[in-house]
């Protein structure tokens, strides 16, 4: 099953960072976030992947064509020109990078990738900048149980603070950044069918609002429900949160090997 990933987008919320990269490769762990949600699909057995490049996308076609010297020790023979790497990649993925356009927006993207993702039925589809502990293969099985066109994660947020529990003025429980207990929210881990391309209009089209609004009207769109870790990277704050539980050598989505 192919996997789509959205890698296009500005980045504006983390500018301090993205003003010279795109928000796919800023790193948590020296790796890059987009790198840590391929990690994620490929261990449940995802390593087709296409990513809809938009702003700055040569940094990541460039960051995919140099992996293997990147991830390899290498001796560089300056003599004769030759570069020898003493081992391969252990990675076998297939990467499809596709120019979607600077200003193209998330629906947009996603139907200029129709002709990568759609010819073979389902695939899985996410943005480049978030990661969690969803089960796939549970997320998966959900979709092909109800037989609608799109699976939505729903996730509860994160909060931005941390929460107390006061008891008159004195402070019982204190806990740093809580996973939010009530409501919702859409978590852009979904599983698709090549219908939900007729929903989408052109290249101005919002994924998140007209194409989810009509496929929620038409009953086709269904929620999957995750009660586990999940987290974007939209700031710095989120940035730096990821970098101190990776950091922490107990950072939840890290379930690879």
């Amino acid at each position: 099953m192919k996997v789509g990933i959205l890698a296009g987008g500005l980045g504006s919320r983390l500018s301090e960072e993205t003003v010279s990269k795109p928000k796919p490769m800023v790193e948590v762990g020296s790796k890059p976030i987009i790198w840590h949600i391929m990690m994620h699909y490929a261990h449940y057995g995802h390593k087709d992947f296409v990513i809809a490049l938009g702003y700055k996308g040569e940094y990541i076609k460039k960051y995919m064509t140099d992996y293997c010297s990147l991830s390899s020790d290498l001796t560089v023979d300056l003599r004769s020109n030759t570069v020898e790497r003493h081992a391969e990649s252990s990675l076998d993925w297939r990467i499809d990078l596709i120019d979607t356009g600077l200003n193209t927006q998330t629906g947009g993207r996603i139907k200029r990738l129709a002709p990568y993702l759609g010819k073979d039925g389902t695939f899985l589809l996410t943005w480049g900048d978030g990661v969690s502990t969803i089960d796939l293969d549970d997320l998966v099985r959900f979709h092909k149980r109800h037989g609608k066109l799109a699976t939505v994660s729903a996730v509860r947020p994160p909060a931005r603070f941390g929460k107390l529990d006061i008891q008159g003025d004195q402070v019982v429980a204190f806990e740093e950044k809580p996973q939010l207990g009530e409501g919702w929210i859409n978590g852009a881990f979904f599983v698709l069918e090549p219908g939900i391309f007729d929903y989408i209009d052109n290249d101005m089209t919002h994924f998140e609002r007209e194409p989810l609004e009509r496929l929620a009207a038409d009953g086709q769109l269904m929620a999957y429900r995750h009660e586990g870790f999940w987290q974007c990277m939209d700031t710095v704050r989120d940035r730096v949160r990821l970098e101190e539980l990776w950091d922490s050598g107990n950072a939840p989505w890290k379930i690879w090997d």
